[in-house]
């Protein structure tokens, strides 16, 4: 049995006749030390309140990371890919590719005498 003393009481106040010496940090109850035939054993109280806390801030940094993942997760350029007859590709919900710019083409794409890629239609 744990006594209830004030936190201002003497030492010989807070001694139980069971053997338990209460550690208080100002008001709080922190743990005890319980005498008995086998020794002198510290027993910590546990805090609720802090465990919830921190059970709740677990979870909502959780969510908040699976939340930022989905936010920032990149979606495929193009849907399904598939072989017809033949061997053409065919590649669906894809839109049309962006126009070029004008532009100048690069340094080594007029040295090389390079041919721009152009969709036909």
């Amino acid at each position: 049995m744990v006594t209830n003393a004030p936190a201002g009481a003497a030492q010989a106040d807070r001694i139980h006749p069971s053997g338990v010496v209460l550690v208080r940090s100002g008001d709080r109850t922190i743990g005890a030390y319980v005498t008995g035939p086998d020794g002198i054993r510290y027993r910590p109280v546990i805090d609720v309140t802090v465990l919830g806390v921190a059970a709740l801030a677990t979870v909502a940094l959780t969510a908040t990371a699976l939340g930022a993942a989905v936010a920032l997760r990149r979606h495929p350029t193009i849907g399904s890919v598939s072989m017809g007859h033949g061997g053409w590709v065919s590649l669906r919900t894809t839109a049309a590719p962006p126009l070029r710019s004008a532009t100048p083409r690069p340094w080594w794409a007029r040295a090389l005498k390079a041919n721009r890629l152009v969709a036909q239609r």
